[in-house]
């Protein structure tokens, strides 16, 4: 048997660049007057870039925010290296006593079992067994047999994560239960970026956590940042439309992004929490647009896992919130608060469905 693994850094890093083209595409005149100035870091498994529109006093404020992005990471990951983990503390610490947290972990924490409880656990904070079984976006990534899953299925239960606001403290009442926060950790960060960045009078800029976009305001001259919409077909950098940006949040999730690919099927990274497996529906890309960042970037996967009609569904139930789905055969849905003044097909292959 063959199996074909994807390492999407090299792409990852086209499309940062492609991301930051479009976004400082304006007319001639403005490109002299706006210079952007951007710095890069390797943040969250990722590239993470800083473009700031405004005049810099201080150009400390991207070490600033590259140091608060990675004091973020360093709380969340689940790298067994990493002995400042709270999350591995409260993993290892899985049918014991109740973990201390930071107040960063502990609403990260809040913010996914809420997800997890919206979702009806299709979105599950204590996946990270079946992510590890799984292993995609290794070098390891295998299918589990069927009994391995249904073993694993059983530590997955956002009800078994107990939470005591009051003393900022989780716990997990199942040794084996993993928490992983990847599905939402990286749209926290950039929340907390943008905060240094307003707190530094900076008025104007985009933070890009590997293609978790927030942007801050429009840009000077008033108009809106142009950010590329990945063709879920085709290799990074390869963009089907244009997103307008006025003061929010773009994430994606797709089975384009991490992947394997077996005797000619394709397995993403995008787990269902009660399968066990990769989830199958029709959906190539979802793409949400709000206010912040960690919850564009829970919904991504809350809504890609939801489908198009039930996903679509809560999206118009949620305030200031938008929705871009691709299908597998090439058609796009969009939820009522996306029209042309924020989006725009480039390539004809794609056609909007009214």
């Amino acid at each position: 048997m063959y199996i074909k693994k994807i390492l999407p850094l090299k792409y990852l890093i086209t499309f940062l660049i492609l991301i930051s083209f479009l976004a400082g595409c304006t007319s001639t005149k403005n490109q002299t007057e706006i210079k952007p100035v951007s710095e890069t870091a390797f943040l969250m498994g990722t590239m993470a870039k800083i473009t700031i529109y405004d005049e810099l006093e201080d150009k400390q404020i991207f070490q600033k925010v590259f140091d608060r992005i990675s004091q973020i990471e360093d709380r969340m990951t689940i790298n067994d290296d990493n002995e400042k983990s709270e999350i591995m503390q409260l993993n290892n610490s899985g049918g014991q006593a109740y973990t201390k947290l930071s107040a960063d972990t502990f609403y990260v924490l809040e913010k996914g079992k809420y997800y997890s409880e919206l979702s009806n656990s299709k979105f599950d904070i204590t996946i990270g067994p079946l992510v590890k079984l799984w292993n995609i976006g290794t070098e390891s990534a295998r299918i589990p047999d069927a009994m391995e899953i249904e073993k694993t299925l059983h530590l997955i239960n956002h009800q078994n994560l107990l939470l005591d606001k009051g003393n900022l403290s989780a716990k997990l009442n199942n040794a084996g239960m993993i928490v992983d926060l990847g599905g939402i950790a990286k749209g926290y960060a950039a929340d907390e970026a943008a905060k240094i960045l307003r707190e530094a009078g900076i008025e104007h800029a985009i933070i890009n956590l590997g293609g978790n976009i927030l942007t801050l305001n429009t840009k000077p001259d008033g108009s809106y940042y142009r950010l590329g919409l990945q063709d879920p077909l085709e290799p990074r950098g390869d963009y089907m439309g244009i997103v307008m940006l006025n003061n929010q949040a773009l994430v994606s999730s797709g089975t384009y992004e991490r992947y394997f690919e077996l005797d000619g099927k394709r397995y993403h990274h995008i787990l269902n929490p009660k399968t066990g497996y990769p989830e199958e529906n029709a959906i190539f890309s979802i793409s949400i647009v709000t206010e912040d960042s960690v919850d564009a970037d829970a919904l991504s996967t809350v809504i890609f896992l939801l489908g198009l009609e039930e996903g679509m569904q809560m999206i118009e139930t949620l305030p200031n919130t938008e929705a871009i789905f691709i299908t597998s055969d090439k058609k796009v849905y969009t939820s009522s608060g996306i029209n042309d003044s924020n989006f725009e097909i480039v390539k004809d292959e794609y056609q909007l469905q009214k």
